[in-house]
């Protein structure tokens, strides 16, 4: 009589060639739960509900409990929230914080220190601290990793050592920080609850809610004064606002905290300074759209802002919508809208096709109110300030602000407030201190990592949404990396594209072949321009989301606009040659 397994389930006699008719297989078919992962993921999970959309929280428990995640944890986990082996293990391979530990495999170290490799931190010497770090640590107890941008861009070169920052990071402040055991974030001073409810916090919203202050007011206001989506697409808000309010119930609101663009950290600087004045805006957005719930994707490489979050919200009075804050897991897709809202339900964050779009079939198929933390930042004030306030500012044609995330060669990097409009040349004299000692500028990104590269004779550009377009770039979410005289562009771009061959989702083929094909020709001495060029145009004409579309455009532009960069000594352009 055959034995049971450990599910409690009877094993099938198999038959096989030269065991005999009859005789039942030594161990039951498929993947077994161990008693003991068992146990551990019972104890994890006690009390929590077993959701589909919660497997990514499920995940992190497991990881922040042992550094890593094993297979039999995953086998657990999945008997726990009945899904299949499968489902899980593709979810958790897909995100980069996940150390998904296969069977044979040797166990991680117990402690992991990541160096940023973005370009900003890479300027700033974070290959050689990741070199110096790698070495020094090697047989210690602890493993030394790359990590891409981390949102610290302005503090470069950064390092992080379990959930704890350090910044303008050196060797010997590393491992004085690894030996003193500190793993958790620094909270930096932030304005409270009750500080923003005495400065006239949550009136506007407690108007809106008793019905002292009618809904169309706001959406006019949001509508004259022009507040476009300052995450990168400018969709303007108001419009958006009164699409998602014209769909049928019940309708959600998901919050995009998840800005992996390398070079920007504007919404971390806002949620860990005043983060009430986000969550006022958030809240607003679902009074007027009546979203029954609002979910936060926060960025994993947000460790600080996450307990601010956590303990605020916990403030916030009974009444409202159920807010539910989520964490990334380390993947830069994750900021397209409709991959958040794939991971949002627990699943890999695969781009959707369009349409419908998400103020249509959202999140869960309800339609859903998508919205970054910027712009929910600057709802209050152009409310009761009136749109007036926010068209009065603005330069060269342009209305509004326009929070500028500044990194590279300039004296003063960081978040600048500043109208829109304003040109880079502006940008330095005014708000940055200049540039580096030393330093000439010869380049910038406008927009981040995939807004593009313009030359410094480029430097009067209005910076806005429209404006950069006819030069192959764009704003994007404001991220502006200066490059110098001192600095290497063919090497920067090659740093940008294999971001970008990393964080690739894998879906389509242009952008999971293409981001690599290109890092492949790019390392080559000699570019093959014409393949590249052809290559670009694949990716920018057939990828399904933005990531693969703009990902070569630092790659266009370092063609156009720098030929000295491929030229021999007697084919070097004059800067009377650029367009």
């Amino acid at each position: 009589m055959s034995e049971p397994d450990t599910l409690g389930r009877t094993a099938r006699p198999v038959q096989h060639p030269g065991l005999g008719r009859g005789r039942a297989r030594p161990t039951p078919k498929g993947r077994q739960i161990d008693p003991a992962a068992q146990s551990e993921i019972a104890t994890l999970l006690a009390g929590r509900p077993l959701r589909r959309d919660l497997l990514i929280e499920h995940l992190h428990l497991i990881q922040d409990r042992y550094h890593q995640i094993s297979a039999a944890h995953l086998a657990a986990l999945a008997e726990a929230m009945r899904l299949s082996f499968a489902e899980v293990f593709e979810t958790a391979t897909f995100y980069a914080h996940f150390d998904v530990v296969k069977e044979g495999q040797a166990p991680v170290p117990p402690l992991t220190i990541r160096v940023c490799d973005s370009l900003s931190c890479a300027m700033q010497g974070g290959e050689d601290l990741l070199a110096t770090l790698q070495r020094d640590h090697a047989g210690t107890g602890c493993r030394v990793v790359r990590a891409p941008c981390v949102g610290l861009c302005d503090q470069a070169p950064v390092a992080e050592i379990g959930h704890r920052f350090v910044t303008r990071a050196t060797p010997l402040a590393v491992a004085a920080a690894r030996e003193a055991g500190l793993t958790e974030p620094v909270l930096p001073p932030y304005l409270g609850y009750e500080a923003y409810r005495s400065a006239g916090g949550y009136a506007l919203l407690e108007a809106l809610r008793s019905g002292a202050r009618p809904v169309e007011t706001v959406l006019e206001a949001l509508e004259q004064a022009g507040l476009r989506g300052l995450g990168g697409a400018g969709f303007p808000a108001g419009r958006k606002w009164r699409a998602v309010r014209a769909e049928p119930g019940p309708r959600l609101m998901a919050v995009n905290a998840d800005e992996g663009e390398p070079g920007t950290f504007k919404d971390r600087h806002y949620l860990d300074s005043d983060p009430h004045r986000f969550l006022e805006g958030m809240l607003i957005g679902a009074h007027l759209v009546g979203a029954e719930a609002v979910y936060i994707y926060l960025r994993d490489e947000y460790p600080a802002a996450r307990v601010i979050l956590q303990r605020e919200i916990a403030r916030l009075p009974a009444g409202g919508p159920a807010i539910h804050l989520r964490r990334g897991a380390g993947a830069y897709i994750c900021g397209e809208e409709s991959a958040l809202l794939e991971s949002l339900e627990g699943k890999r964050g695969l781009p959707r096709h369009k349409p419908p779009f998400p103020f249509q079939n959202g999140l869960f198929g309800r339609p859903t109110l998508i919205n970054n933390v910027e712009t929910l930042y600057w709802v209050r004030d152009i409310v009761e300030r009136g749109p007036g306030w926010w068209t009065g500012h603005g330069r060269n044609g342009r209305i509004g602000l326009r929070s500028f995330s500044v990194s590279g060669r300039v004296r003063e990097p960081g978040v600048k407030l500043a109208p829109s409009g304003i040109t880079l040349r502006e940008l330095l004299a005014e708000h940055c201190g200049g540039m580096q000692q030393g330093h000439r500028l010869r380049a910038y990104c406008p927009g981040g990592a995939s807004g593009g590269l313009l030359p410094a004779a480029l430097d009067d550009i209005p910076l806005d949404f429209g404006s950069l377009e006819k030069h192959g770039c764009f704003i994007g979410s404001a991220a502006v990396i200066i490059l110098s005289d001192q600095d290497d562009l063919r090497a920067a771009v090659l740093n940008l594209m294999r971001f970008f061959a990393d964080e690739s989702c894998g879906q389509c083929t242009p952008c999971r072949v293409g981001t690599q094909k290109a890092v492949m020709l790019m390392q080559e001495r000699d570019w093959d321009q014409d393949l590249l060029g052809e290559l670009s145009q694949v990716m920018r004409d057939a990828s399904i989301c933005g990531l693969g579309q703009a990902a070569s455009n630092p790659l266009t532009c370092l063609l156009r606009y720098f030929p000295e960069e491929f030229a021999t000594p007697k084919e070097v352009a004059t800067p009377d040659m650029l367009p």
